[in-house]
Protein backbone atom coordinates (compact mmCIF):
# COMPACT_ATOMS: atom_id res chain seq x y z
CA UNK A 1 0.00 0.00 0.00
CA UNK A 2 1.51 3.46 -0.82
CA UNK A 3 2.05 5.63 2.30
CA UNK A 4 -0.56 8.36 3.15
CA UNK A 5 -0.81 11.57 1.42
CA UNK A 6 0.32 14.54 3.92
CA UNK A 7 -2.39 16.82 4.51
CA UNK A 8 -0.75 19.76 4.66
CA UNK A 9 -2.75 22.02 7.02
CA UNK A 10 -0.01 24.95 7.08
CA UNK A 11 -1.20 25.48 3.11
CA UNK A 12 -4.97 25.25 4.12
CA UNK A 13 -4.29 27.81 6.42
CA UNK A 14 -2.33 30.18 4.50
CA UNK A 15 -5.15 30.07 2.24
CA UNK A 16 -7.95 30.81 4.57
CA UNK A 17 -6.00 33.83 6.01
CA UNK A 18 -5.50 35.14 2.60
CA UNK A 19 -9.07 34.84 2.01
CA UNK A 20 -10.38 35.58 5.53
CA UNK A 21 -7.68 39.52 4.33
CA UNK A 22 -9.66 39.68 1.52
CA UNK A 23 -13.02 39.71 2.99
CA UNK A 24 -12.15 41.92 5.73
CA UNK A 25 -10.40 44.43 3.33
CA UNK A 26 -14.20 44.58 1.52
CA UNK A 27 -15.87 44.64 4.48
CA UNK A 28 -13.74 47.37 5.75
CA UNK A 29 -13.39 49.67 2.27
CA UNK A 30 -17.36 49.55 2.39
CA UNK A 31 -18.13 50.27 6.38
CA UNK A 32 -15.40 52.23 7.16
CA UNK A 33 -14.05 50.11 9.95
CA UNK A 34 -12.13 46.95 10.71
CA UNK A 35 -12.88 43.47 13.04
CA UNK A 36 -11.35 44.00 16.38
CA UNK A 37 -9.66 41.23 18.15
CA UNK A 38 -9.12 41.34 22.25
CA UNK A 39 -6.62 39.06 23.48
CA UNK A 40 -6.40 39.15 27.30
CA UNK A 41 -2.98 38.06 28.91
CA UNK A 42 -3.16 37.35 33.30
CA UNK A 43 0.59 36.69 34.29
CA UNK A 44 3.45 35.64 32.70
CA UNK A 45 3.30 32.42 31.42
CA UNK A 46 6.27 31.96 28.52
CA UNK A 47 4.13 29.73 26.53
CA UNK A 48 1.36 32.17 26.86
CA UNK A 49 3.14 35.07 25.45
CA UNK A 50 4.61 33.53 22.86
CA UNK A 51 0.73 32.54 21.86
CA UNK A 52 -0.48 36.14 22.24
CA UNK A 53 2.02 37.47 20.50
CA UNK A 54 1.64 34.89 17.49
CA UNK A 55 -2.41 35.66 17.42
CA UNK A 56 -1.67 39.58 17.24
CA UNK A 57 0.95 39.30 14.40
CA UNK A 58 -1.84 37.19 12.16
CA UNK A 59 -4.46 39.81 13.69
CA UNK A 60 -3.13 42.43 12.37
CA UNK A 61 -2.27 40.73 9.24
CA UNK A 62 -5.27 40.08 8.27
CA UNK A 63 -6.50 43.77 8.58
CA UNK A 64 -8.08 43.78 11.89
CA UNK A 65 -7.60 45.62 14.78
CA UNK A 66 -5.37 43.94 17.48
CA UNK A 67 -6.08 44.84 21.66
CA UNK A 68 -3.94 43.34 23.78
CA UNK A 69 -4.61 43.43 27.84
CA UNK A 70 -1.96 42.06 30.11
CA UNK A 71 -2.56 41.78 33.99
CA UNK A 72 -0.36 40.46 36.56
CA UNK A 73 -0.20 37.33 37.95
CA UNK A 74 -1.13 38.96 40.88
CA UNK A 75 -4.60 40.30 39.50
CA UNK A 76 -8.03 39.21 41.61
CA UNK A 77 -10.51 37.41 39.31
CA UNK A 78 -12.69 40.17 39.96
CA UNK A 79 -9.85 42.42 37.89
CA UNK A 80 -10.50 39.93 35.24
CA UNK A 81 -14.05 39.79 35.10
CA UNK A 82 -14.44 43.98 34.94
CA UNK A 83 -11.69 43.99 32.10
CA UNK A 84 -14.02 41.20 30.17
CA UNK A 85 -16.98 43.63 31.19
CA UNK A 86 -15.33 46.62 29.50
CA UNK A 87 -14.67 44.52 26.90
CA UNK A 88 -18.19 43.44 26.23
CA UNK A 89 -19.24 46.71 26.11
CA UNK A 90 -16.49 47.95 23.59
CA UNK A 91 -18.28 48.68 20.10
CA UNK A 92 -14.66 48.28 18.73
CA UNK A 93 -14.28 45.03 19.97
CA UNK A 94 -15.80 42.39 18.06
CA UNK A 95 -14.00 39.07 19.60
CA UNK A 96 -12.49 38.50 23.19
CA UNK A 97 -10.04 35.56 24.01
CA UNK A 98 -9.05 35.07 27.53
CA UNK A 99 -5.46 33.17 27.10
CA UNK A 100 -5.37 29.95 29.13
CA UNK A 101 -4.47 28.65 31.40
CA UNK A 102 -5.06 31.24 33.71
CA UNK A 103 -3.26 31.95 37.00
CA UNK A 104 -4.66 29.77 40.43
CA UNK A 105 -7.36 31.21 42.17
CA UNK A 106 -8.95 32.75 38.94
CA UNK A 107 -11.46 30.57 37.63
CA UNK A 108 -11.62 29.58 33.98
CA UNK A 109 -15.54 28.57 33.88
CA UNK A 110 -16.20 32.27 35.47
CA UNK A 111 -14.00 34.24 32.61
CA UNK A 112 -15.42 32.20 30.20
CA UNK A 113 -18.74 32.49 31.22
CA UNK A 114 -18.46 36.34 31.49
CA UNK A 115 -17.79 36.79 28.10
CA UNK A 116 -20.74 38.07 25.99
CA UNK A 117 -21.64 35.32 23.85
CA UNK A 118 -21.43 37.18 20.58
CA UNK A 119 -17.67 37.84 21.62
CA UNK A 120 -16.53 34.63 21.97
CA UNK A 121 -13.72 33.82 19.59
CA UNK A 122 -12.66 30.49 21.36
CA UNK A 123 -16.38 28.88 21.21
CA UNK A 124 -16.18 27.69 24.86
CA UNK A 125 -19.31 29.88 26.34
CA UNK A 126 -21.68 27.27 27.59
CA UNK A 127 -24.20 29.48 25.08
CA UNK A 128 -21.91 28.55 22.29
CA UNK A 129 -21.51 25.13 23.23
CA UNK A 130 -25.34 24.37 23.07
CA UNK A 131 -25.74 26.22 20.47
CA UNK A 132 -23.13 23.61 18.46
CA UNK A 133 -25.47 20.85 20.00
CA UNK A 134 -28.45 22.11 19.28
CA UNK A 135 -29.25 24.33 15.93
CA UNK A 136 -25.87 25.91 15.35
CA UNK A 137 -25.59 29.65 14.68
CA UNK A 138 -23.17 29.99 17.62
CA UNK A 139 -18.68 30.45 17.46
CA UNK A 140 -17.35 26.76 17.10
CA UNK A 141 -13.91 26.63 19.27
CA UNK A 142 -11.46 27.02 16.55
CA UNK A 143 -9.34 23.77 17.13
CA UNK A 144 -12.42 21.71 15.96
CA UNK A 145 -13.27 23.89 13.35
CA UNK A 146 -10.03 23.73 12.48
CA UNK A 147 -9.94 20.05 11.82
CA UNK A 148 -13.30 19.66 10.19
CA UNK A 149 -12.15 22.14 7.67
CA UNK A 150 -9.09 19.65 6.85
CA UNK A 151 -11.43 16.35 7.08
CA UNK A 152 -13.61 18.15 3.85
CA UNK A 153 -10.77 19.20 1.74
CA UNK A 154 -9.10 15.46 2.39
CA UNK A 155 -12.32 13.41 2.05
CA UNK A 156 -15.01 13.44 -0.92
CA UNK A 157 -17.41 12.54 1.38
CA UNK A 158 -17.76 12.57 5.26
CA UNK A 159 -21.54 11.72 5.33
CA UNK A 160 -22.06 7.86 6.53
CA UNK A 161 -18.02 7.67 7.91
CA UNK A 162 -17.64 5.92 10.67
CA UNK A 163 -15.22 8.28 12.91
CA UNK A 164 -13.65 7.92 16.24
CA UNK A 165 -12.68 10.79 18.07
CA UNK A 166 -9.78 9.98 21.43
CA UNK A 167 -10.22 12.22 23.96
CA UNK A 168 -13.49 13.61 25.48
CA UNK A 169 -12.10 17.41 26.81
CA UNK A 170 -14.76 20.47 26.27
CA UNK A 171 -11.91 21.73 24.20
CA UNK A 172 -11.71 19.38 21.36
CA UNK A 173 -12.83 16.15 21.79
CA UNK A 174 -16.85 16.76 22.38
CA UNK A 175 -17.32 19.88 20.05
CA UNK A 176 -15.53 17.64 17.27
CA UNK A 177 -17.81 15.19 18.03
CA UNK A 178 -20.85 17.39 17.48
CA UNK A 179 -19.46 18.91 14.00
CA UNK A 180 -19.10 15.13 12.64
CA UNK A 181 -22.25 14.63 14.08
CA UNK A 182 -23.44 17.44 11.92
CA UNK A 183 -21.75 16.21 9.18
CA UNK A 184 -23.54 13.31 9.13
CA UNK A 185 -21.18 10.61 10.45
CA UNK A 186 -21.51 7.86 12.58
CA UNK A 187 -19.56 9.13 16.19
CA UNK A 188 -17.52 7.13 18.93
CA UNK A 189 -15.84 8.99 21.54
CA UNK A 190 -13.57 7.71 23.21
CA UNK A 191 -11.14 8.22 26.50
CA UNK A 192 -9.26 6.32 29.08
CA UNK A 193 -12.06 4.45 30.43
CA UNK A 194 -12.79 2.64 26.97
CA UNK A 195 -12.13 -0.93 26.65
CA UNK A 196 -9.99 -2.18 24.01
CA UNK A 197 -8.85 1.84 22.05
CA UNK A 198 -6.93 -0.08 19.33
CA UNK A 199 -10.11 -2.21 18.32
CA UNK A 200 -12.11 0.91 18.47
CA UNK A 201 -10.08 2.99 16.04
CA UNK A 202 -9.39 0.28 13.39
CA UNK A 203 -13.23 1.06 12.90
CA UNK A 204 -12.64 4.33 12.44
CA UNK A 205 -12.91 5.66 8.27
CA UNK A 206 -11.81 9.03 10.33
CA UNK A 207 -9.80 8.74 13.42
CA UNK A 208 -9.20 12.43 15.30
CA UNK A 209 -6.16 12.26 18.33
CA UNK A 210 -6.84 14.33 20.76
CA UNK A 211 -5.53 13.10 23.75
CA UNK A 212 -2.13 14.76 24.68
CA UNK A 213 0.08 11.16 24.85
CA UNK A 214 3.02 10.85 22.46
CA UNK A 215 2.51 8.79 19.68
CA UNK A 216 0.49 6.71 21.49
CA UNK A 217 -1.97 5.92 18.69
CA UNK A 218 0.37 3.24 17.16
CA UNK A 219 0.39 2.10 13.07
CA UNK A 220 -1.93 -1.19 14.11
CA UNK A 221 -4.42 0.79 15.41
CA UNK A 222 -5.49 2.20 11.90
CA UNK A 223 -7.41 0.93 9.18
CA UNK A 224 -5.94 1.01 5.97
CA UNK A 225 -7.12 3.90 3.79
CA UNK A 226 -8.25 5.87 6.89
CA UNK A 227 -8.34 9.91 7.07
CA UNK A 228 -6.14 10.11 10.47
CA UNK A 229 -6.41 13.69 12.19
CA UNK A 230 -3.64 14.18 14.58
CA UNK A 231 -4.20 17.01 17.11
CA UNK A 232 -1.70 16.18 19.74
CA UNK A 233 1.23 18.83 20.23
CA UNK A 234 3.16 17.16 22.68
CA UNK A 235 7.39 18.19 23.40
CA UNK A 236 9.51 14.91 24.01
CA UNK A 237 13.41 14.46 23.97
CA UNK A 238 14.98 13.10 20.98
CA UNK A 239 18.26 11.07 20.54
CA UNK A 240 20.37 14.39 20.11
CA UNK A 241 19.09 15.16 23.62
CA UNK A 242 17.26 18.11 22.19
CA UNK A 243 13.42 18.08 22.36
CA UNK A 244 11.45 17.98 19.02
CA UNK A 245 7.42 17.97 18.43
CA UNK A 246 5.17 14.58 17.98
CA UNK A 247 1.78 13.74 18.04
CA UNK A 248 -0.26 11.98 19.49
CA UNK A 249 -0.29 9.49 16.61
CA UNK A 250 3.05 7.74 15.86
CA UNK A 251 3.64 9.43 12.38
CA UNK A 252 5.56 6.91 10.07
CA UNK A 253 3.80 3.80 11.36
CA UNK A 254 0.07 5.18 10.63
CA UNK A 255 1.22 6.84 7.23
CA UNK A 256 2.08 3.56 5.69
CA UNK A 257 -1.68 2.56 6.59
CA UNK A 258 -3.70 5.56 6.56
CA UNK A 259 -5.24 6.96 3.30
CA UNK A 260 -3.99 10.67 4.32
CA UNK A 261 -2.89 11.84 7.61
CA UNK A 262 -1.91 15.39 9.39
CA UNK A 263 1.94 15.92 10.47
CA UNK A 264 2.56 17.38 13.81
CA UNK A 265 4.31 20.12 13.40
CA UNK A 266 2.62 21.68 10.51
CA UNK A 267 -1.34 19.78 10.28
CA UNK A 268 -3.92 21.19 12.62
CA UNK A 269 -1.61 23.60 14.49
CA UNK A 270 -1.67 26.20 12.16
CA UNK A 271 -5.41 25.99 11.44
CA UNK A 272 -6.27 26.58 14.81
CA UNK A 273 -5.03 30.26 14.35
CA UNK A 274 -6.47 30.91 10.78
CA UNK A 275 -9.86 29.84 12.41
CA UNK A 276 -9.54 32.46 15.34
CA UNK A 277 -9.43 34.69 12.69
CA UNK A 278 -12.29 33.60 11.17
CA UNK A 279 -14.63 33.26 14.10
CA UNK A 280 -13.44 37.34 14.83
CA UNK A 281 -14.54 38.02 11.04
CA UNK A 282 -17.45 35.90 11.23
CA UNK A 283 -18.23 37.39 15.15
CA UNK A 284 -17.68 41.30 13.60
CA UNK A 285 -20.33 40.57 10.66
CA UNK A 286 -23.16 39.23 12.94
CA UNK A 287 -22.55 41.98 15.73
CA UNK A 288 -22.41 44.81 13.21
CA UNK A 289 -25.09 44.20 10.55
CA UNK A 290 -22.56 43.15 7.77
CA UNK A 291 -24.56 39.43 6.84
CA UNK A 292 -22.85 36.93 6.89
CA UNK A 293 -19.00 37.31 6.31
CA UNK A 294 -17.62 34.68 3.46
CA UNK A 295 -14.11 33.45 4.05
Amino acid sequence: MAEASRIDGKAAADDLRARIAAAVARLSARHGTAPGLAVVLVGEDPASQVYVRNKGIATRAAGMASFEHRLPATASEAEVLALVAALNADPAVDGILVQLPLPAGISAAAVTAAIDPAKDVDGFHPVNAGRLWGDGGGLVPCTPQGCMLLLRGARERLAGAEAVVLGRSQIVGKPMAALLLGADCTVTVAHSRSRDLPALCRRADILIAAVGRPEMVRGDWIRPGATVIDVGINRVAGADGRSRLVGDVAYAEAAAVAGAITPVPGGVGPMTIACLLRNTLLAAARRRGWGEAEA
